[in-house]
C-alpha cells in the first residue's frame, strides 16, 4: 500500500492522477487528507481516506499502518513559528512510526544544495529532514529540484498588470528551474519500483539554462507582452511575505534561504540538467501553466 500525503498540494494531487492511472500496479493507495472535500471525485472513489494532518502522530499511525510506501511532504506553514520547528513537527511522528516496522521505503520532496548549503534557512531545515529521516534505516529517496516554476504563479497578476516579476537572485546568474508535474512524476516512478534500496538523491533539474533576465524574455514571447525582471533585496521579500501574513520565525527562515541561494548558487550553472527525471522546459511551462494564469 501507498500513503500519499499533501494530496491535494500542487505536487501531491498530480501524483495522486499518475497513481490512480497505474492502478493495476500501484495497489491500494490512502491518502492523509485535513479536508477530505478538496479531493476529486476520482479520488474519492478509489482512494482510502484518512482525515486529518500528517503531523499528527495518531493520524499518521493509522494513515501508515499496513502500508509499505510513503510519499512525503512537508507543507509550507507561513503562521509556523520556524522553519526548523516546522520540519520537527511533522518529521519526528514518520520517523516513530518507521521505527515500528511496516514502512519499507519512503520518498520526499527536499531540494539541491546538500554539502553546499550553509545556515539556508527552509532548505537547511529540509535538508536535515533527509538526514533524519534516512537515519532510521527505511530505503529513502530524496527528490532534489531547484527553484520551482510555480512559485512564479503567485505573480501571475503582477506579470500581467505591471509587465514584471520580482525575485532576489542576479537577473544575470542562471536559476535552474524544474516543473512540479516533474516531481510528481519522479515520485510516481520510484513508488512504484520496489527494486531500490538505501539512500540517495534524485536531482531533478530542468534542460534550460536561463537567468530571470532570459526567463522575462520568454515570459514576454509566450505571453505577448512586455515583462521584464526586476530584483528585490531580501528585507523587502521579508518585509512583503510577513505583510501577507507569515510570521517573523517563517519570514526569517524565507529570507534566509534567499540569500544562501544567491549568495551560494547552488541553483546555479553549477547544478547539471537532469531531463531524464526532470523533462519541462521553461517555455512549455510557460505556455501551458502561466499563460492561463496570466489570462485569468
Amino acid at each position: 500500500m501507498i500513503v500519499v500525503t499533501t494530496p491535494t498540494g500542487q505536487i501531491g494531487r498530480h501524483l495522486l492522477d499518475l497513481l490512480l492511472d497505474a492502478r493495476d500496479t500501484a495497489g491500494p493507495v490512502r491518502v492523509i487528507a485535513r479536508d477530505p472535500a478538496r479531493l476529486p471525485a476520482r479520488a474519492r472513489d478509489h482512494v482510502e481516506v484518512v482525515r486529518g494532518s500528517h503531523a499528527d502522530p495518531g493520524v499518521l499511525k493509522e494513515a501508515c499502518a499496513g502500508a509499505d510506501r510513503v510519499f512525503w511532504l512537508v507543507p509550507p506553514t507561513r503562521t509556523a513559528e520556524s522553519a526548523e520547528g516546522l520540519f520537527d513537527t511533522f518529521t519526528r511522528p514518520l520517523c516513530e512510526v518507521i521505527e515500528q516496522g511496516g514502512v519499507e521505503r519512503v520518498v520526499a520532496v527536499s531540494t539541491l544544495g546538500r554539502g553546499i548549503a550553509r545556515d539556508a534557512g527552509l532548505i537547511s531545515a529540509s535538508l536535515a529532514m533527509d538526514d533524519r529521516i534516512a537515519a532510521t534505516g527505511v530505503h529513502y529517496r530524496a527528490l532534489c529540484p531547484p527553484f520551482l516554476m510555480e512559485n512564479l504563479l503567485d505573480q501571475a497578476g503582477t506579470v500581467r498588470d505591471l509587465g514584471a516579476f520580482f525575485l532576489t537572485v542576479a537577473g544575470d546568474r542562471v536559476l535552474r528551474t524544474c516543473a512540479v508535474r516533474d516531481i510528481a512524476a519522479a515520485a510516481a516512478r520510484l513508488l512504484l519500483d520496489d527494486g531500490w534500496t538505501g539512500r540517495a538523491d534524485v536531482p531533478l533539474v530542468g534542460p534550460d539554462e536561463l537567468t530571470p533576465e532570459g526567463m522575462a524574455r520568454v515570459m514576454a514571447e509566450v505571453l505577448d507582452r512586455p515583462v521584464g525582471y526586476r530584483r528585490s533585496t531580501v528585507e523587502e521579500y521579508r518585509a512583503t511575505i510577513v505583510g501577507s501574513g507569515a510570521s517573523e520565525g517563517w519570514a526569517r527562515g524565507a529570507a534566509d534561504m534567499v540569500r544562501a541561494l544567491d549568495e551560494q548558487g547552488f541553483y546555479g550553472a553549477g547544478a547539471p540538467s537532469t531531463p531524464e527525471w526532470a523533462p519541462t522546459g521553461f517555455r512549455q511551462w510557460c505556455e501551458e501553466v502561466l499563460l492561463p494564469a496570466v489570462r485569468d
